[in-house]
This record gives C-alpha cells, structure tokens and sequence, in this order.
C-alpha cells in the first residue's frame, strides 16, 4: 500500500483500519551538544491509506525538543517538548512538559518529521540526551520520564491508517456492480476520512460485509433481545410475545405481559364455586355422619345386638328373620308418604309397602315402645317370625335403626278382621 518505503502489518479490520508498525524519529547528543546519531522518519502511501485522524496523534518527547510535521495538502503542524529538571515530569501526561501531542487532520497520505534542539541538550544532557518524534496510535502510547533516555529502546510503535474501496461514494458505487463490492444482508456507507466507500454488515446480520452476512439469532442470548417471556427469531431482527392467557407487547422496556384479566376471574369464580361444593359436601357429611350415629343408636336401643345374638344360635334350617334398614322401607313407603297408609290403631299405624323385586308388604310401625320390655320385644319377634300358619300374619323381618321398631308383615289382599266380620257381603247362612 506504500508508494516507497516498507512497514509491517500488525493487523487488519473489516472496519476500515490497518495497523503497521512505524519507526520512531530520534536525534542523539553527547555531553557536549554534538549530534551523534538521527532519524527522520517519513511516510509515502497511497489515496485509499490515509494515516487515521481519530487513532493517532503527532508526538513530541524531551526536554529540549521542537518537532515538526509536514505532509500532503499542504498539512504542517509542530510541537514543543521542555523541562528544567526530571521533578517537572508527569508520568502520563503530554501537556508539553517532557511531552507533547497535537492531532492529525483528515485526508493525510504522506509525512516528514524533523525534529530541532534549541541548545542540544547541554543544559538537561544528564536525564535526556534525545529529541524524539512519532507518530502513534494514541491509546498505545504512555509517557513515562524513563523515555527520556531513549524510548526505553523502543524502535516502532503501532500506527493506524484508515482504508476504504475506490474513489467513489456509495451513491455512485451502487450503481456500477463492477466497483461495488457489498455482499449479501450488507450495507454500504461512505469514508469519513477521503474517498471511497465501506461496507458494515446490516442490523441483526454477522460476517464479512464483502462476503455476505449471516442472520444473527437474538434469542440464544438474553443480551442482544428485549423480550421479558417469549422470543421469535426473524431474519434480521426479532419479535417478542406473551405466553397464552397474558396479554401486552413482551418487552422488557415496555408494556411487558400481564395475565388477561379474564383468567384472574375464573380461578377466583373457580376458587368460589370450590369454596361452596366443600361447604355443601362437610355439611351433607356432618348430617350423614349425625345420621349413622342416631341409627347406630336406635339400633342398639331397640335391641338390634341382642336380637343378632339370638339369630346367630338358630339352626339354619329355619328360615331366620330379616333385619332391614331404614332406607329400604323409607324407599318402599315413598317415606313413609300418607297415601300409603293402610290402617291405624291405638299401637301404631301400617303402611303398604313395595320392596324390591315388587315384593308387597304390610309395615307396622308403633306409637310407642317400653324400653324395660325391648328383650321381651326381641324375643316375641323371634318366636312370632317363625310361626308358619294359614290364618297368622307371617312376620317377615323388622326395622330397628328408627326411633320406634318397624315391623314387616306379608301383605293381605282379603282385607282387615272388621273387614270380615262385619261387612254384608261376608254374611255367612246358618
């Protein structure tokens, strides 16, 4: 990239900048202000490498120093090093004091230092017998007073030059596809130092702008995306969204996500609903509960252990009484409904009945019981159950989980006792 001379490339960027190494301008004196040995330096490239005006800076090291710098389009700039003794120095700075810099302006190709002592360095020979000049990238050079002495035998330091593509801003480039070199998802700006264009990848894509440039997959890195929950990688770019049932943008810096008001309702109408059914079933299981401790109650207190007692010792080939439940007469009488009452008296009243399998019975169901006589009861209804005759009501079981017994008898279609005696029709002739 030289038109004369040669430096070596310590790297390059698709970003427009290559960094070389550059000789250090020097002038040694003796003790006696006599010039022992210079340098120069100077530089010679082409338009499409200028020497960086934002990266570098034109540098002046001693205490008895003028440098200047000369270059194309009539650029000229100088700098002036002094000090009286080594206490004046500041390590780090470069305000003039053992150390001075000024800028490089835009569009510089080509450049000349020299450097001019104004005693030669009789008056400060002890701590610095050198005039020393450069041109440097700024961040990669540090004053300390020990470069004084001599760079602290420094030769080159890195040096920035920008490049760019052509003579050609990126409107007229465009037009022209054998100069325009832009890849794939790139996009084409101008130098902003001189001619010629650069190429930078767009926005979302990665690579080599001459090359073509790759989508960038902003959801793999929670730093490049501002989603808050869920995102979608687009080609280029991305977009965010909500989880189901939430509603907003889904960006962090902006409306977010908050669940539809809808679905803060129904677990709250769900919560309610669950709230009354387990009121409804503790109380049904309190009342139910209440319930099998009255049967259990009634069972015990109209002698339902002591008639099983007596059961468990009849020889099986008597057919044993039945002991129903109160559901299953409640279920036969339509609980015990009015209409299907048959017959009172002063001990009880009797309801027809229908058991399962349509089975027809008479239910008797006393006013009153004498609990001092319940093991006589127990033991009549044993003995009752088992009498089989053609003009006795066969007793078929009993109900003890009631308040009063419930006695179950086979059912007579031939009507009551009054019934025969006393009705016309039933007259019998002498």
């Amino acid at each position: 990239f030289l038109r004369r001379g040669n430096l070596p490339v310590l790297s390059i960027s698709l970003d427009g900048e290559l960094r070389v190494s550059n000789r250090v301008g020097y002038a040694r004196y003796n003790k006696l202000g006599e010039l022992v040995d210079n340098f120069d330096p100077w530089i010679r490239s082409s338009n499409r490498f200028r020497i960086s005006y934002t990266r570098n800076k034109f540098t002046v090291v001693g205490c008895d120093t003028y440098g200047l710098i000369t270059g194309s389009a009539g650029y000229a700039a100088s700098c002036t090093a002094l000090c009286d003794t080594r206490d004046d120095l500041v390590n780090g700075s470069c305000s003039g004091i053992g150390c001075c810099q000024t800028p490089i302006p835009k569009s510089v190709t080509d450049y000349n230092l020299s450097m001019i002592s104004f005693s030669n360095h009789t008056e400060v020979w002890n701590f610095n017998p050198y005039d020393l000049a450069f041109v440097v990238e700024e961040n990669s050079y540090n004053f300390s007073s020990l470069d004084l002495l001599g760079l602290r035998n420094k030769v080159e330091l890195p040096l920035v030059f920008d490049w760019a593509i052509g003579n050609k801003a990126c409107e007229k480039a465009r037009k022209d596809v054998s100069i325009y070199h832009c890849g794939e998802n790139s996009k084409c700006y101008d130098s902003n130092n001189g001619l010629g264009y650069l190429c930078n990848c767009s926005e979302g894509y990665k690579g080599n702008p001459y090359r073509g440039c790759q989508d960038i997959d902003e959801c793999q890195n929670a730093t490049l995306n501002q989603c808050s929950h869920n995102c979608h990688n687009l080609n280029g770019s991305y977009t965010c969204s909500c989880p189901k049932w939430y509603n907003g943008d889904g960006l962090k810096d902006g409306q977010g996500c908050t669940l539809d008001p809808l679905w803060i309702k129904v677990p709250a109408g769900i919560g309610i609903s669950i709230l009354v059914i387990g009121c409804c079933l503790l109380y049904w299981g309190i009342n139910r509960r209440k319930l099998s401790k009255h049967k259990e109650k009634f069972y015990k207190q109209n002698g339902g252990l002591m008639l099983e007692q007596e059961l468990s010792k009849q020889d099986g080939s008597i057919e044993a009484i039945k002991i129903f439940t109160i559901e299953e007469l409640k279920k036969a009488t339509n609980d015990f409904d009015g209409s299907m009452i048959i017959g009172r008296g002063g001990y009880g009243t009797v309801y027809k009945a229908v058991l399962s399998q349509n089975k027809i019975v008479a239910i008797k169901k006393s006013t009153v019981i004498d609990q001092s006589q319940i093991e006589q009861f127990v033991n009549e209804v044993i003995v009752v159950s088992q009498i089989n005759h053609r003009n006795v009501v066969k007793l078929l079981g009993c109900c003890l989980e009631s308040e009063v017994p419930l006695l179950v008898y086979e059912f007579i279609t031939n009507g009551t006792l009054f019934h025969q005696i006393h009705e016309v029709d039933h007259e019998s002739s002498i």
